[in-house]
């Protein structure tokens, strides 16, 4: 494969690697107008990201929009807004050499040269009254600034209050059910291992039988299907499935709101009469949970670390290699593109290899892993902000595990 490379990054083709090249020229242009040390205006840049004032195109891009949106969170917890500006030590220091010019000269003229203080008595009757109404209005500015500036500030403590207590609960709750995978802390004579029965038609029954080490969870809530796991990551999480892929997006697995929702499979997706791909969707939260890190697979060094992903369904346990990862966006039904949310099912050996060339195409790398007609694919999918509505994705095939 050739190579191109661009700000420590290769890239597979010399597209991408000119798109990279684009978004360092970008980049070096709004460094040379924003000061990184100036709250305000690290803020401001960042409402001008979200607002889509800017446009990258490769993953140096959307790590610099990252990076900007992390620092100005950090300025907006502490209080900073995006009017705020910090005395710059350029100007600082200009204001003291002017101010020692000065006392310089005053104290070359002597008093008769010197400047005196007015005061109020200075003034009349009237003029007094206009002054003493003055400083009234702008005590009444500064007591009104000083308010507003407290109540955002409760406003920040508050968010990341809410923020950490979710987080930390969310890594309570998880760790907790981990701890549960294997457990029979909740059988007991309300549930049997005997198998659970699927109803196809009133002639046919099919009996599948959870994973001993599925049973308490199972239990505990139903709508389990499985569990994801990644070795050496943070992926280590139940996967839930519901009738639609709306619940799960704001629910945790005890069914509490959690903005960092869940891993959740596609509703229309069946381990029992298995697709020939399942995809699992999951929050890229910012703290890193849920498919946070999912993107650490742009790196190929990373992917080779982390080829190989487990999947078990609570029937059957299940590993699979990395073969493709790519970035995508939700397109409009009437564009006619390869759209990898909706590949589920490949209803002939033609079909099948037309999405692998789809999924190969679009690749950021080679891996090396292919597949043919047969073949049981699994898809990881998160948000990326590259793009309105983008996606990051990673495609694995299901391989035998070792003995």
């Amino acid at each position: 494969m050739s190579g191109f490379e661009a700000a420590g990054r290769r890239f597979r083709t010399e597209a991408e690697y000119q798109a990279a090249k684009r978004d360092l020229k970008l980049i070096a242009e709004i460094k040379a107008k924003v000061h990184m040390d100036q709250p305000g205006e690290v803020i401001s840049l960042s409402e001008a990201f979200a607002a889509g004032q800017y446009h990258f195109e490769s993953v140096v891009g959307s790590e610099f929009d990252d990076e900007i949106y992390e620092l100005a969170e950090q300025f907006k917890s502490r209080g900073y807004t995006k009017d705020s500006r910090l005395p710059e030590s350029r100007i600082a220091r200009k204001r003291i050499e002017k101010k020692q010019t000065k006392a310089a000269a005053v104290k070359g003229k002597g008093k008769e040269n010197s400047k005196k203080r007015a005061s109020l008595e200075d003034y009349d009757a009237d003029m007094q009254k206009v002054i003493l109404a003055e400083i009234k209005k702008r005590e009444k500015r500064r007591k009104l600034l000083v308010v507003l500036c407290a109540l955002i500030a409760v406003g920040c403590f508050g968010y990341f209050g809410v923020y950490s207590y979710f987080a930390g609960r969310t890594q309570m709750d998880y760790e907790n059910l981990a701890m549960l995978k294997g457990s029979s802390s909740l059988t007991g004579s309300s549930w049997q291992s005997s198998g659970v029965t699927i109803h196809y038609t009133e002639e046919e029954e099919k009996v599948l039988t959870v994973l001993p080490e599925y049973e308490t969870l199972y239990n505990k809530n139903k709508k389990l299907i499985g569990w994801l796991q990644i070795d050496d990551t943070n992926i280590d999480y139940p996967v839930m499935q519901t009738v639609n892929n709306e619940y799960y997006l704001d629910h945790n697995f005890n069914q509490e709101y959690d903005k960092n929702g869940s891993l959740f499979l596609d509703a229309a997706c069946d381990v029992v009469n298995r697709n020939t791909n399942l995809i699992i969707y999951g929050h890229h939260m910012k703290s890193g949970k849920m498919f946070g890190n999912l993107n650490s697979y742009s790196s190929k060094e990373y992917c080779e670390k982390h080829s190989t992903i487990r999947f078990d369904t609570i029937y059957e346990k299940g590993l699979y290699q990395v073969m493709y990862v790519f970035r995508s966006r939700i397109f409009n039904e009437d564009e006619v593109v390869f759209k990898y949310y909706k590949f589920l099912d490949a209803a002939s050996e033609k079909e099948f290899s037309s999405n692998m060339q789809e999924m190969a195409a679009i690749s950021l790398y080679d891996t090396g892993v292919t597949a043919v007609y047969g073949d049981e694919l699994l898809t990881l999918s998160t948000c990326d902000s590259s793009e309105q509505d983008g996606r990051f994705v990673v495609v694995a095939k299901r391989i035998k595990a070792k003995p």
